[in-house]
């Protein structure tokens, strides 16, 4: 059957930006537009009573089609992302959408496609503006899952590999923040770019949304899927040039593998996605490849998140605090005490603070527990008066994030005047990985709260990277010696060394210094002997509710030697 169409059905369909064919139930081609040349290569005559099939490529399975006839037969249309091949014998992606209607009292199908890999005229661009990213000219979301779905049809006969590559980038919020949106998205151009010139040139590459990219990766063996993302978290290392000037960006990845880790393109997004978020906790900066194990340790992270969310809204009474003396070490009498928040839930028992305040600190909730803290040891201080008046310092922690936090001052400020009333002063402390990257304003509070009689430590001293020029301008008055060097005291590690260096360093800035983990008599000894000022640990007296404690301070540690 020649489908016969009036002069202005035909001067219409050919100036359609998309290929226009209309096929028989037969299926048979009866018509295509000019547009349809331009995109398979194949002129009118060559096509005209064929089956349509003479543009696949032969990449997908048979359940495919049977799906989108299923479609068509129930909804009458059926639109998604096909692989067929030109006359030239190229595989490109095409999107179609097949509608069925009714003509001369038979049914007859109408399809619409274009070549989703070229987008060269205006008419393209402009038709395909609700598959690709206005920003970038990447494909989105929605786009990158059809050419996912696809790709796992194309292999579902064969033993060929790919991965699912999902990268973040790290921190990008704060290039908005602060040099604005116009920055921030000649950054993410750049990062569009950077992840292009990193994979081969037929692997996709899509904007998801925001900050996160996704790639879907061909690969020969799964080995090469490490040197990928090798390379690809190494590439963001350098700086990326935005007009004149150069940002430091670094990126996150996850990846998942077909078949191993999922047999559908929603899988292996969700696995993808999932072993990013194991990138994220290891640190940034760095990428995972999917484990079950990895996996199972996520959902039990996400499964204490929403227990600590919950916790910390309903049921404050499953938080109380704990109190660990501070000694001086030459006469064993207690000079301090820090404060520690502890966790008793009811389906996990006692969780570690190790566990439940980093997890707080990533979800944003850090206020909360520094909430609880301070309200806990408020209601402590109001039961008895302590055993112990005056000169004693009461640490607690906080966040850098919350330096500059007005809800800060809210929280502590009670907290600080009920401590001056008993004639105590109040620390705060700050782990040496967060002080070394404070900000302008974070100082000058920092500042603020000493000029305030607030002491203020560096807490787990020597396990970041301080310079010591930076150091010097910090507004602290002591330097906590991270536990594990203490432990390492009275062997041949060269934990003496290290400590010694420590408490060299401190003496030149004009620092106490507060050796952690104290354990047993044998450091206790050598730290008196290496002139430590003060120490806490199991040896002396471990962290006790406030009625305990008030008792263990009256008295000073008795040292084994004296």
């Amino acid at each position: 059957m020649q489908f016969e169409q009036p002069l202005d059905f035909r001067a219409l369909a050919d100036q359609y930006p998309r290929a226009i064919m209309i096929a028989t139930k037969e299926p048979r081609i009866i018509y295509v537009n000019s547009m349809f040349h331009s995109v398979t290569g194949y002129e009118a005559d060559e096509v005209m009573g064929n089956s349509p099939s003479v543009l696949s490529a032969g990449l997908h399975a048979r359940e495919f089609y049977q799906s989108m006839w299923q479609s068509l037969a129930t909804d009458g249309l059926w639109e998604g992302l096909v692989w067929n091949r030109k006359k030239s014998g190229e595989v490109y992606p095409q999107w179609l959408s097949i509608f069925s209607v009714e003509y001369e009292g038979q049914q007859v199908y109408v399809g619409m496609f274009m070549d989703m890999s070229e987008r060269t005229g205006a008419d393209e661009r402009l038709a395909s503006l609700a598959y690709y990213d206005a920003l970038t000219e990447l494909p989105n979301r929605s786009l990158f899952q059809e050419f996912l779905n696809a790709r796992v049809s194309q292999y579902v006969r064969g033993d060929a590999r790919f991965a699912v590559l999902f990268i973040n980038l790290d921190f990008f919020k704060t290039i908005n923040s602060l040099h604005g949106h116009e920055r921030g998205d000649g950054v993410l151009k750049q990062a569009a770019l950077c992840i292009q010139s990193v994979v081969h040139k037929d692997d996709i590459v899509a904007r998801l949304s925001g900050d996160e990219f996704a790639v879907i990766v061909e690969l020969q063996e799964c080995a090469e899927l490490e040197e990928v993302c090798q390379r690809m978290v190494q590439a963001f290392r350098a700086p990326v040039i935005v007009g004149d000037r150069e940002c430091f960006i670094s990126a996150s990845a996850g990846a998942a593998v077909y078949p191993l880790h999922g047999k559908s393109g929603a899988e292996l997004l969700h696995k993808a996605d999932r072993a990013l978020h194991m990138a994220k906790l290891a640190g940034r900066s760095c990428y995972r490849i999917y484990s079950q194990a990895d996996d199972e340790q996520g959902r039990g992270e996400q499964q204490l998140s929403e227990a600590l969310t919950v916790s910390l809204k309903t049921s404050p009474d499953e938080f109380y605090v704990v109190y660990q003396p501070q000694y001086e070490l030459s006469s064993g009498q207690v000079v301090g005490m820090e404060a520690l928040l502890r966790w008793q839930h009811p389906e996990f028992g006692a969780v570690s603070p190790g566990d439940f305040v980093p997890l707080a600190e990533r979800r944003g909730q850090i206020h909360e527990i520094t909430q609880q803290l301070v309200r806990g040891i408020l209601a402590d201080l109001e039961k008895t008066k302590p055993a112990v008046q005056g000169h004693l310092g009461l640490a607690i922690n906080i966040s850098a994030r919350q330096i500059t936090d007005a809800r800060l001052d809210v929280a502590i400020g009670p907290l600080f005047e009920r401590i001056r009333e008993m004639g105590w002063r109040p620390e705060i402390e700050i782990t040496e990985t967060h002080v070394m990257n404070l900000s302008g304003p974070c100082l000058e509070k920092l500042r603020g709260f000493r000029e305030q009689g607030v002491g203020i430590a560096i807490d787990d001293f020597g396990t970041g990277y301080s310079s010591l020029a930076y150091l010097q301008n910090l507004p602290v008055q002591v330097l906590k010696i991270d536990r594990q060097f203490i432990s390492r005291l009275g062997g041949e590690t060269g934990g003496s060394r290290i400590v010694s260096a420590i408490l060299g360093i401190a003496e030149a800035l004009g620092l106490e210094v507060v050796a952690e983990g104290v354990e047993n008599q044998a450091q206790y000894q050598e730290l008196r002997e290496l002139n430590c000022q003060r120490g806490q640990g199991f040896l002396m007296a471990r962290p006790q509710r406030w009625q305990e404690v008030q008792e263990t301070i009256a008295y000073p540690y008795r040292n084994g030697d004296d």
